[in-house]
């Protein structure tokens, strides 16, 4: 349990950098931690249950462009979670990079917290 938790509020942290630094993104005015928070659980409800068949079903276009239409399945699924949560996204291509700067940003978090010794497996 505490794994999931710290790995919730980590995803909620690098959602709302993500917002801070990029402005294609950004979160309802008043939505606070608590909007944050949702929109990090349901990022990883949608990159856990839907982002796995968007890939499989993109599978023959991510071959073709080597992997790249993964940006665009990044963009969807953070389009998703824009779509049910106090998270906005200017658009579809505000979307994708949207989703490249949060990745970044995550995995800039995740060495962070293993450079600090935190186990978030």
């Amino acid at each position: 349990m505490a794994h999931f938790l710290i790995k919730l509020v980590v995803n909620a942290l690098a959602l709302w950098l993500t917002a801070r630094i990029y402005g294609g993104l950004s979160f309802q005015p008043g939505s606070g931690a608590g909007g944050v928070l949702v929109a990090a659980l349901v990022l990883g409800i949608v990159n856990a249950l839907i982002r796995p068949l968007l890939l499989l079903l993109s599978l023959p276009v991510n071959l073709l462009t080597l992997g790249l239409f993964t940006l665009v399945v990044n963009g969807v699924v953070l389009s998703i979670v824009a779509a049910v949560t106090s998270l906005n996204v200017a658009g579809f291509g505000a979307a994708i990079v949207g989703a490249l700067i949060l990745t970044v940003v995550s995995w800039l978090l995740d060495a962070v917290l293993n450079a600090l010794g935190v186990d978030r497996q």
